[in-house]
């Protein structure tokens, strides 16, 4: 495959009817076994994207997932002058001439890491504007922090008519300034907005109550990779002492931890003996707690290689909270799980109020859950059923995917827009473990 450019296209697109979007056939109650690559993480490569705006020289990066988001990072970046290449896993960015600091909206109203931006080019341009973001429909996830983030550094923000953030640092300043920034609650993007922010600023940023998740951490090793200097990340307190400029560098983005949680979730509902490499086993550490818990052994096999051995499944309570607790973004999957274990299970989901829309499709299989503000009760069932389901977003997708791997008779997905923003060629994965389940293209579209 030759190096080719990311094509921009954000003309309209007619909305496609739910008869003529493809969906996943999935034939269930197939034993799985064998080995899975993981991908790259799909969260630290978006934010590590919007970073290489810091640079004025050329970056490249490793280990990139194919995903829709990647994609739509990709043309973002290209609207603003940036160039950008791809060859297989590797993406080549220069962000030399940035021509400009307005984002489209059409492309940040499709995905919330489109935010991701406004700090690198803030503190690079001296001026932003961002449409607020969107993606997921999960609940709210305002932008307060990263902008309060920001004017505590010195920068000006003003909410403009239609949405648009405008962000500028005053002409007299020239540079964000150092700041001491207390977080209500350790947000994940607003501590990488004011951690990028920070690297190009003058003197010295301490935030407290940093959020501590992996991506963090990745995200900081990238820029201190470049010659920024951060000191503290994965840790509640993070302290960026700013510099003139940042330089090239060549980086690989970490695996994908919650594409590894959901694919030992797709070993443990089947009942199936499975392996994933390359995988970093403590960053997740809450998610095979958990497994344990229930009945199932995960076993380091060399230090970047996990190996899962199902036993009987038993309910375990769990309550979602920010790194190092349980992941929201495995609630949905482990919900799954924990629908065909035995006894009552609660899942509480404290991160988003809107998390529970999957409920219903895994109901339609034959679970049985309700749910009560943010609680799930999970009474298991002996077997599921096949059925046709509607993916809400991201999380709830793969959900689905692994009840219907241990369904009984056949399952449709649909919404597989959703599944594609956050999994890499899953179904081809999945086959390659032993499952039968193929896309489906509806009829209706062939030869648009």
């Amino acid at each position: 495959m030759e190096d080719t450019a990311i094509n921009i296209n954000l003309a309209e697109t007619r909305t496609i009817s739910l008869e003529e979007q493809p969906f996943l056939e999935i034939q269930g109650r197939q034993e799985l076994s064998g080995e899975v690559k993981i991908s790259g993480a799909k969260n630290s490569a978006l934010a590590i994207m919007a970073a290489s705006l810091l640079c004025q020289d050329d970056c490249r990066l490793r280990n990139i997932p194919c995903l829709v988001d990647i994609n739509r990072m990709s043309q973002l970046l290209q609207a603003l002058g940036v160039k950008v290449q791809r060859n297989r896993e590797i993406l080549d960015i220069n962000a030399v001439n940035i021509r400009s600091s307005q984002a489209p909206y059409e492309i940040v109203s499709r995905m919330r890491a489109s935010f991701d931006i406004i700090g690198p080019l803030l503190t690079r341009l001296g001026v932003a504007r961002v449409p607020l973001p969107g993606g997921c429909a999960i609940g709210a996830r305002p932008v307060d922090l990263y902008l309060q983030g920001l004017q505590a550094m010195g920068a000006n923000i003003q909410i403009e008519s239609g949405g648009i953030v405008y962000a500028c640092i005053p002409g007299n300043k020239g540079r964000l300034q150092g700041a001491k920034i207390y977080l209500n609650k350790p947000s994940v993007g607003a501590t990488k907005t004011i951690m990028t922010a920070a690297t190009l600023a003058e003197g010295e940023t301490r935030i407290e109550n940093a959020a501590q998740e992996p991506e963090i951490v990745d995200l900081a090793n990238f820029c201190r990779q470049m010659g920024a200097q951060i000191k503290g990340a994965g840790t509640n307190t993070i302290i960026i002492s700013g510099v003139e400029r940042l330089h090239a560098l060549d980086y690989s983005i970490i695996p994908d931890r919650i594409e590894a949680g959901t694919f030992l979730i797709a070993g443990a509902i089947t009942r199936s003996d499975i392996s994933l490499c390359p995988v970093i086993p403590e960053h997740l550490m809450p998610v095979i707690a958990k497994l344990n818990s229930i009945g199932c052994r995960v076993i380091n096999e060399g230090s970047d290689r996990l190996r899962i051995l199902p036993e009987n499944l038993k309910a375990v309570d769990i309550e979602t909270l920010p790194y190092p607790g349980f992941p929201t973004d495995m609630q949905a999957p482990f919900m799954a799980l924990l629908s065909i274990s035995e006894g009552n299970s609660i899942i509480s989901e404290t991160i988003f109020e809107n998390r529970f829309r999957h409920v219903a499709e895994l109901n339609r299989m034959g679970a049985d859950i309700r749910v009560k503000g943010n609680h799930a009760l999970i009474r298991g069932v002996s077997a599921l059923s096949g059925a046709p389901v509607m993916a809400t977003d991201l999380r709830a997708s793969a959900a689905l995917v692994v009840a219907g791997l241990a369904a009984e008779g056949t399952t449709i997905v649909r919404g597989l827009h959703h599944l594609d923003r956050g999994y890499e060629n899953i179904e081809s994965k999945l086959q390659k473990l032993g499952a039968k389940l193929q896309r489906v293209n509806s009829p209706n579209r062939q030869g648009n």
